[in-house]
């Protein structure tokens, strides 16, 4: 299992810590794969860029009109976190939903 996130983010953090045997990968100093980005934009469509971060309150019209797999690889903090890779499905944030899926 794969998560995708950001060291300081709360959530991550709360993920990592109920989750066992992941691979932590941090998307600021890694970045997300190419397939892996494009494969979840496929899942997940527009909610996989979070329009509440601080980063896109940042960004000008023009950048925010960016393709959004363009513009994740450019800021890849702007993706909903955590992206959650296990066994070829991926899931989104951390809500109940996939703290159940994930057990």
């Amino acid at each position: 299992m794969v998560l995708y996130g950001l060291k300081n983010c709360d959530t991550c953090r709360k993920a990592l810590k109920r989750l066992e045997e992941v691979q932590f990968v941090d998307v600021r100093a890694d970045g997300v794969p190419a397939d892996v980005l494009a494969n979840a934009y496929e899942v997940f469509g527009a909610a996989l860029v979070n329009t509440r971060s601080t980063t896109w309150r940042g960004l000008d019209d023009t950048e925010r009109a960016t393709p959004p797999l363009d513009l994740l690889a450019s800021h890849p903090t702007l993706m909903k976190r955590p992206l959650i890779e296990k066994d070829g499905k991926l899931y989104l944030g951390w809500g109940k939903d996939v703290q159940e899926a994930l057990g």
